[in-house]
């Protein structure tokens, strides 16, 4: 039997979690450095921090469907 050149699902959301991370960090960079100036915008603050929270929280969603329930 050939494997058929499309993704799997797992890889598929493998690949989604990739993206989702790399976006979380670059949120995490630009955060740190909008702190770092004296005349931060806090709203822009508030609007990056809120991004970043929404992306750890498909990220965590990803893993769960990535990583099945295992009764023990």
């Amino acid at each position: 039997m050939t494997e058929s050149p499309e993704m799997t699902r797992k890889q598929v959301l493998q690949a989604e979690m990739v993206l989702l991370r790399q976006e979380h960090r670059d949120l995490d960079m630009a955060i740190a450095a909008l702190q770092d100036t004296m005349n931060a915008d806090m709203l822009t603050l508030k609007r990056l921090k809120r991004n970043k929270l929404s992306l750890k929280d498909k990220i965590a969603r990803l893993e769960d469907a990535i990583t099945p329930d295992i009764i023990a």
